[in-house]
């Protein structure tokens, strides 16, 4: 007496199964089923996932820095007996110049540098994207004054470009930030008018064409979706930059102002006791280092996943 046939080990099953359906019911269910897909891709990379993971913890950092932080980010304790402490129980990072426990000044820096890197990538992708579909969609003398604008923007170096317009605009992070996003457009434009010049000669860009459509709704339904992917890499890439952009501003005294716990301005803090109490400097620059670190190697994760063509 035979049995029904066991199913085959590789065969997926059960919400898997339905993830995975080649004839999808909804268009939810599609859209889970790439993103499944490429969660499977994404999670085969460990680097990728330490990058990710790296990232979260710094998202439920500054999202839970109140708690998180045993004591207050800007007022010390007795300038007497707690300045200048190594790591110990009682502080575990240390105290800088003002006797503030570092753990915390760190802990609520995470807010500062999450603020900047947000804000930074919602003003300078959509300037970069706009103005990349645009060119490359209309072409002739549009595409050239475009284009020789953000040669100009390239020309410079970007931390030296932020010098120059903080300087005009007066310190203070809300400047920082503006000057920041003015130099990070232009290569989002690039990437995204070379997306723009392979797709807009298509067949579907010219059934679209003679349906009716404007050139806005072109440009913003049909081309700008299909340039995200190339420049969510690119922009998540770029947060390390951005992040060591706004430190050296602050390093320099141009980004966020005393007593701000930002931590560009902590490594300034600490460059005058560098020999004796490392501390003080090493450890914002620890925090730099490792939130940058973990910036690229989720962008690298994201490139395989969204952009394999560059992958190889």
């Amino acid at each position: 007496m035979t049995g029904a046939p066991l199913p085959l080990a590789s065969e997926p099953s059960g919400m898997r199964a339905w993830l995975l359906s080649p004839e999808p019911h909804s268009r939810w269910q599609a859209r889970l089923g790439r993103f499944y897909l490429g969660w499977r891709a994404f999670s085969r990379n460990p680097l990728a996932v330490v990058g990710l993971g790296i990232v979260l913890l710094l998202i439920l950092v500054a999202i839970f820095a109140d708690v998180i932080a045993p004591y207050s980010p800007i007022t010390g304790g007795d300038l007497r007996t707690e300045r200048l402490l190594p790591p110990s129980e009682t502080y575990w990072l240390g105290t800088d110049d003002q006797a503030r426990d570092i753990f915390s000044r760190i802990v609520h820096g995470s807010r500062v540098t999450l603020f900047i890197v947000v804000l930074v990538a919602l003003i300078a992708t959509p300037i970069g994207l706009l103005v990349g579909t645009v060119s490359g969609y209309l072409g002739g003398w549009v595409d050239t004054v475009l284009m020789r604008i953000t040669d100009i923007f390239l020309a410079f170096p970007r931390l030296i470009l932020a010098l120059a317009f903080v300087a005009a605009l007066g310190p203070g992070i809300e400047n920082a930030i503006i000057a920041i996003a003015i130099t990070s457009w232009p290569p989002y434009a690039r990437i995204a008018r070379a997306e723009t010049l392979m797709i807009r000669n298509s067949d579907f860009i010219a059934a679209v064409k003679l349906q009716g459509a404007s050139t806005p709704r072109i440009i913003l339904g049909h081309v700008v979706p299909l340039c995200l992917s190339s420049l969510i890499v690119r922009v998540t890439l770029d947060m390390a930059g951005i992040i060591l952009t706004a430190a050296g501003l602050g390093f320099l005294g141009l980004g966020a102002q005393p007593p701000m716990p930002e931590w560009g301005a902590m490594v300034a803090t600490g460059r005058n006791y560098l020999i004796d109490q490392w501390w003080v400097a090493a450890m914002p620059g620890i925090a730099i280092f490792v939130v940058s670190l973990g910036f690229n190697l989720l962008g690298d994760g994201l490139r395989d996943v969204l952009d394999p063509k560059a992958a190889k």
